[in-house]
Parts: structure tokens; sequence; C-alpha cells
């Protein structure tokens, strides 16, 4: 299979990038000189870039263009306004999830989506198969790349290259960078301020370029997805593929904040509000080892000697140098027990422990 590749990617071969395939693409994982400690690191307690353009672009433009996707997706648009972004979720019928993904309102009738990478044709086509006439959803996957600058520093480097930073967490505004517009969306999967820039591909090596020199007096560094994970999990921000899947509802995966309960309507309906009844499928839990034991997805984790599921992301967290997890338990493990893990044939200790592992500072 020939496997996609970023606008930037010239950038990350100049930089040493170590590559992996990511939802069909080609993208670095982490960067000579430091690699995932270093740049995980960098975003805590500074300032990190991170390349995303692999994550899926599409447009639904139209009259009634929000209407439609209320009816379609799990949140509610009617709860943010034109400039606002919503975290969401596309189910199938039975409530599994198809993805989890961003929804950018630029209008009534134009709304910006942004869903996972190897996701994003499935999403287009669901769309478009159900549209009414007159509404057009466009896969724009391929029209922008999208840096993802991140950390506490991340208003200054963005300041100092004049792109706006008082806008609230889940907005954005639209903004102009060396002669390209470009969407300034404050909004991340780190659980540090940052922010997302989408911009077309022609811009791309030009806006990385500037965040770069901007970035210098602030000891910026590139960012690949290898830190990307870790700096999710540690907030137990749940991965499509992993902790929500078509079998992981939104229910067991415990992200119901995100349903709009009370809509009449939005596809896996019936199914969700059925589970979320009868209470008896297991949850998505965290876990915080006790001693060095590090969980990987897959390991099984037993409760009194039985046991209760399994383990759906795992890492070493940097932050509290211990190892970390997200597993889908039943329902008799609570917060503040303990559990094992089989880690490759020890028998490991951890506690379960509702996320966020690290606080969150995206605000």
């Amino acid at each position: 299979m020939t496997l996609a590749q970023s606008p930037l990617h010239r950038r990350h071969v100049e930089l040493g990038a170590k590559f992996a395939e990511f939802g069909g693409w080609e993208m670095p994982m982490e960067y000579a000189g430091g690699g995932v400690l270093a740049e995980h690191k960098a975003v805590r307690e500074a300032v990190g870039v991170f390349d995303v353009s692999h994550l899926g672009k599409a447009t639904v433009q139209g009259a009634g263009a929000v209407d439609y996707l209320d009816r379609c997706l799990t949140n509610a648009l009617a709860r943010i306004d034109a400039g606002q972004a919503q975290y969401t979720l596309c189910c199938d019928d039975d409530g599994g999830v198809v993805d989890d993904l961003i929804v950018y309102r630029r209008a009534d009738d134009d709304v910006l989506l942004v869903p996972n990478a190897a996701n994003t044709a499935e999403v287009v086509r669901r769309l478009r198969e159900r549209a009414p006439e007159g509404l057009t959803i466009t896969d724009r996957h391929h029209e922008y790349a999208v840096l993802a600058v991140q950390g506490p520093r991340s208003d200054e480097t963005l300041a100092a290259i004049g792109l706006p930073v008082s806008h609230d967490y889940m907005s954005y505004v639209e903004a102009e960078l060396g002669g390209e517009a470009v969407t300034v969306c404050r909004t991340g999967y780190t659980g540090e301020r940052g922010y997302e820039l989408v911009v077309p591909v022609a811009a791309a090596l030009t806006a990385w370029d500037a965040i770069m020199a901007a970035g210098e007096a602030y000891a910026i560094r590139a960012c690949g997805l290898g830190a990307r994970d870790t700096l999710r999990t540690e907030m137990g921000y749940p991965l499509h593929g992993q902790d929500l899947t078509r079998d992981i509802t939104p229910v067991m995966g415990r992200v119901g904040w995100a349903v709009g309960w009370d809509k009449p309507e939005f596809w896996g309906r019936d199914a969700l509000l059925a589970q979320r009844a009868a209470a008896e499928v297991p949850l998505l839990r965290g876990l915080v080892a006790t001693g060095r034991g590090i969980a990987r997805p897959g390991m099984a984790v037993s409760a009194d000697g039985e046991e209760a599921g399994r383990v759906t992301s795992g890492t070493f967290s940097p932050t509290l140098r211990k190892g970390v997890a997200l597993a889908l338990l039943d329902r008799r493990v609570s917060v503040g027990d303990e559990v094992t893990v089989d880690v490759r044939g020890r028998t490991e200790t951890f506690v379960v422990t509702a996320p966020p592992f690290v606080e969150s500072s995206t605000r």
C-alpha cells in the first residue's frame, strides 16, 4: 500500500524523524535529539508543534447543514454558535462508534468536520448517503494541513507571528499568515493550552517554519505522534480504534457528555438510550501502576482472581514516571480498587483511577 505523505514531510526528514504508518499516512513518531520523553516534556513545560495533517477535513454546506448534522451526530449542535467547535461522535445504528470528531460551526449552512484519518471516507460516505437534496458534503482531506501548537508558551509563540491567541477554548478565528488564510482553533488533544492551525497545503511549509522560528525563544520542539499518544493518555482522552470502537459505545467509553440525550434524533440513539438505562455494560476506567508495570492494549485485567476486563490503551507516563492505562472493566470494579494486569506473564498491580491522571491546563 502506498502511504500518503504530509505536505511537511520534507521538514520531518530534515529533523531526523522516525516514521510509521498511521491511518494510511506515513507520519513522524518521534524526532532525533530527544525522542518521545523530551517532546512530551516540551509540551507540558513550554511548547511543541505537531504535524497532524493526517486528520481528515470535510465540509457540509448548504441550507440546513447544521440541522442535518444535528440529526446524525451525537452531540447537540444547538449548544454552540458560529465560531465555536464541538467534540461529537458518529455512531452506527447499534451505538458503535464509527468515529469521534471535531465539528467547527461556521454558519447555519457551512460546517467543517475534522474526523480521524482512517475514518474520513466512511464518515463522508454515511453523510452523503442520507443527505437531503441541496446539501454538499466534500472530502477536503488533501486540501489542508493541520499544525498543532501545544503547551504553556503556545500563546507567545503564535502571537510572535501575528496570529490571534485571545479566544476561548473550543472556539476559532480566521486569520492570515504570509498572505494565506489560516483557521486558528483553540483545540488540541494534549491537555495543555494550545491551538490547531488549519492552513492550505501551499502554506504549510511557511507556517511550520514561522512557528519553529518564533518558538526558538521558548525551546520549541517538533513533536511526533508518540508524544501525542503519551500526552493524551495522561489526560484519559480516548483514541478511536482502541478506547472507542464499533464495539465500545459512548456509554461504555464514558463519553456520554458528548451525547445530546434529549435530542429526538441522532444515529444510534435508541440503542444508546437502552444501553444507558440497563446499566450493565462494562465501562472505561483509568489504571495507575503501583510498581513498574506498563500495561499495553489487549492485556487482561483481573479483580479478586477473576478476569474483569482488558486494557484498551496503556503507556509509561513521563509526568508521573509510572504506568497508566485505560481499561474496559466490569461494573463490579470501582474507582479505588486494586486490580492486576497480566504484563507478558508477570502479574502487576494497578489502582483503578478516574482520569485525568495529570491535571489539565487547556484553558
